[in-house]
C-alpha cells in the first residue's frame, strides 16, 4: 500500500526506494572506479570486496553504497515507475557487464540495520541471485566461492551469507573500546574484538544470527577493504567510526589471511566525478589539508575547550587508524607533536582552555612510540613530549586539589 505522509510523521527517505535511480548511477560509477583502481594497482580484478555501509550515508545519498554492492555483483534493481520503489532485481548479462561478478561482503552499522531492514533483505537477495547464475568460476567469483564452501561441507544457505553486523540492539565495532583501554597487542587481538562484535548474519529471514565462523571464512578471502565518503562536512580523521569499521576490517583480514588487503576510500562528494584513493592517500590528504593546516588549528583555538577537545580527538583517530591499518608515517607523529603539543602558542592555549586535552594528546603520542607505531621518534622530541605530559599531569592534579 502506498500512503502519503500525513505531515506529522516526517521522514528523510523511503527505505523501499533505496537505492534510487540516481544512486544507482552513482553506485555503478563507484564500482567501476574501485575495480579500475585495483586493476591499475595489481593488474587484475579483486575477487572479493569488503564494504562498510552506514545508515547516515544511505539517507544522505539515497543508497549509493547499496547501489555499489549491486553493481559489483552485477545485479540491477527494478523500480515501480509511479512510486520509484524497488520492485525486483535482475542479473546483468556478463556480455553487458564486461567483467566478472565480484564477491561482496558487507559490514553494516547498527543504525543501518535498524533503519533499513528491507534493504538488508534486498542485498541478501542480490547476493543469492548472483551466486545462482550458471557461469564459469573465472566470470563469477561469488559463485566460485559459494561452490567451494558448499563442497567443503558448509550449509548452502550459510555459504552465501555476506551481510554482517553487530548483535541486535547493539552498535559499533568494538575497536574503540579496545583502543581506549589499551587492551590489545596485535592484529589478532583487534580481529577477535571485531569478530565478536560484528559476527552476526543479516538478510531475508535472518535478523542477527550468530555467525562468527562464517564471517571469518568470508573475511579471509577479502582482497579489498573499502569505505566511501560522500560529504565534505567531515573526513576519515574526525570520527572513530572510520577506523573502527574500515580499519577494523583491514586488521581482521590481515589477521586471518596473513597479509593486509588493499584499502581504498571511494569519494562521491561530487557524484559527477567519483574517484577512488588508497587509504594511505586519503589519510595523507586529510593530514595535510586539515590536521596540520595552521588555519584549522587557529580556528580550533577560537572554540576554547571544545576546540582543544577536537585536537585531542584527531590525535586519537590518527592513532586508531595506525593501530588497525599502519597508514600513519613517522613524519606525521613528529609534526603533530611539534604543532599540537610543543608549539608554545598552542601549548599555552591547551594549558589554559583544556589541560585534559593536552594530557590526552601527549599520552596517546607516547603510546604510539611505546608500541612502535611511531617507529623512530626524534630523541629530543620524545623527551620534550614526556616533559609536556608530566607538566599536564601536574596541572590537572594541582587543579583538582
Amino acid at each position: 500500500i502506498n500512503v502519503l505522509p500525513t505531515g506529522r510523521n516526517f521522514y528523510s527517505v523511503d527505505p523501499r526506494a533505496l537505492p534510487s535511480p540516481l544512486a544507482w548511477d552513482t553506485g555503478q560509477l563507484m564500482a567501476d572506479s574501485l575495480l579500475r583502481r585495483h586493476k591499475e594497482d595489481t593488474g587484475e580484478y579483486p575477487k572479493s570486496v569488503g564494504l562498510s555501509v552506514w545508515g547516515t550515508s544511505a539517507m544522505r545519498t539515497s543508497g549509493d553504497d547499496v547501489a555499489e554492492v549491486f553493481a559489483l555483483l552485477g545485479i540491477r534493481p527494478r523500480w515501480d515507475e509511479a512510486s520509484r520503489r524497488i520492485v525486483g532485481l535482475e542479473p546483468i548479462p556478463l556480455a553487458e557487464l564486461g567483467r566478472p561478478r565480484v564477491d561482496v561482503t558487507v559490514r553494516i552499522s547498527g543504525f543501518f540495520r535498524d533503519a533499513f531492514p528491507h534493504v538488508l533483505a534486498l542485498i541478501d537477495d542480490a547476493v543469492r541471485m548472483a551466486a545462482e547464475q550458471d557461469e564459469p568460476a573465472d566470470s563469477n567469483f561469488l559463485r566460485a566461492n559459494v561452490d567451494a564452501d558448499t563442497a567443503a561441507g558448509i550449509d548452502p544457505e550459510r555459504a552465501a551469507d555476506r551481510v554482517f553486523g553487530s548483535k541486535p540492539g547493539t552498535y559499533g565495532a568494538g575497536i574503540l573500546q579496545a583502543i581506549d583501554t589499551g587492551n590489545w597487542r596485535d592484529d589478532a587481538d583487534l580481529a577477535a574484538v571485531y569478530t565478536e562484535w560484528g559476527g552476526y548474519s543479516y538478510g531475508r529471514g535472518r535478523d542477527g544470527v550468530p555467525a562468527g565462523a562464517d564471517m571469518q571464512r568470508v573475511y579471509g578471502r577479502i582482497d579489498v577493504a573499502a569505505k566511501n565518503v560522500d560529504s565534505l562536512e567531515h573526513d576519515v580523521l574526525d570520527s572513530d567510526d572510520y577506523y573502527q569499521f574500515h580499519g577494523g576490517m583491514v586488521a581482521t583480514v590481515k589477521a586471518l589471511r596473513g597479509s593486509a588487503p588493499a584499502a581504498y576510500v571511494g569519494d562521491s562528494t561530487r557524484p559527477d566525478s567519483v574517484r577512488t584513493r588508497s587509504l594511505l592517500e586519503e589519510t595523507s590528504r586529510v593530514i595535510r589539508a586539515r590536521v596540520l593546516n595552521p588555519r584549522w588549528i587557529e580556528g580550533m583555538r577560537k572554540h576554547g575547550y571544545k576546540g582543544a577537545f577536537e585536537m585531542a580527538a584527531t590525535v586519537d583517530y590518527l592513532f586508531g587508524f595506525d593501530a588497525t591499518t599502519s597508514v600513519i608515517d613517522d613524519w606525521t607523529y613528529d609534526a603533530v607533536t611539534r604543532e599540537y603539543v610543543l608549539n608554545p602558542e598552542n601549548r599555552a592555549f591547551l594549558e589554559k582552555s583544556n589541560p585534559w586535552a593536552m594530557h590526552s594528546m601527549a599520552e596517546r603520542l607516547l603510546e604510539a612510540a611505546d608500541r612502535g607505531l611511531w617507529a623512530e621518534p626524534d630523541p629530543q622530541v620524545l623527551e620534550d613530549l614526556r616533559e609536556a605530559f608530566l607538566d599536564a599531569e601536574g596541572t590537572i592534579e594541582g587543579g583538582e586539589q
